[in-house]
């Protein structure tokens, strides 16, 4: 019979969302989780570089899940990814999405690279617009802390820096807000939309 208390994540590898479902449990990059529809997975990715809200990770798990888009969290995240927000904002979606989780930037960096995808950070600084760009099937999107962005050293490892154009004098989007605009147009171009 299952506890009632949410697992805790093991020290030095990847832990679990606690849904209440083992379908949810985040994998090893090197052995990620592979849920039933696998064949439904797009090979576009969202990255998450330390995410520092509850909520907007689970909203952005969910757009993973409805869209069959693989999402990446970049460790440390701001809040126990236990969390009950994650869970509240994902609802029953986080049983229908890929979920890998990295220990830190170098070890995501490390395997991006192996694996040879592409690094598209969306930022309010580029200068190119994300209409603008010629989307990959197997990009990787990735969208920085709300509090702070990434670091220098993420922008300068990112293949290309895109924003999404917006009014003068507002400073930004909502990151889940960003990541289904940005997803909805490469999916557009790379004629991966569901359906």
């Amino acid at each position: 019979m299952p506890s009632k208390t949410p697992p805790r994540p093991r020290q030095g590898r990847p832990g679990a969302f606690s849904t209440g479902s083992a379908k949810a449990r985040i994998g090893d990059p090197a052995e990620p989780h592979r849920h039933p529809n696998r064949h439904l997975i797009q090979p576009m990715r969202i990255a998450l570089y330390e995410p520092d809200i509850p909520q907007n990770t689970g909203t952005i798990l969910r757009l993973c899940a409805c869209f069959g888009i693989e999402a990446h969290i970049i460790e440390p995240a701001g809040f126990p990814t236990t969390d009950r927000a994650v869970r509240r904002a994902g609802m029953d979606y986080l049983d229908a999405v890929e979920i890998v989780r990295h220990r830190s930037w170098q070890d995501f960096e490390s395997w991006r690279r192996e694996e040879r995808h592409r690094l598209l950070l969306f930022t309010t600084s580029a200068p190119l617009s994300y209409l603008d760009y010629r989307y990959d099937a197997d990009d990787i999107l990735l969208f920085g802390r709300e509090s702070a962005g990434v670091p220098a050293e993420v922008q300068q490892a990112a293949d290309a820096r895109l924003r999404i154009p917006m009014r003068t004098g507002l400073r930004s989007l909502n990151v889940a807000v960003a990541a289904a605009i940005a997803a909805g147009e490469a999916l557009r171009q790379t004629d991966g939309m569901a359906g």
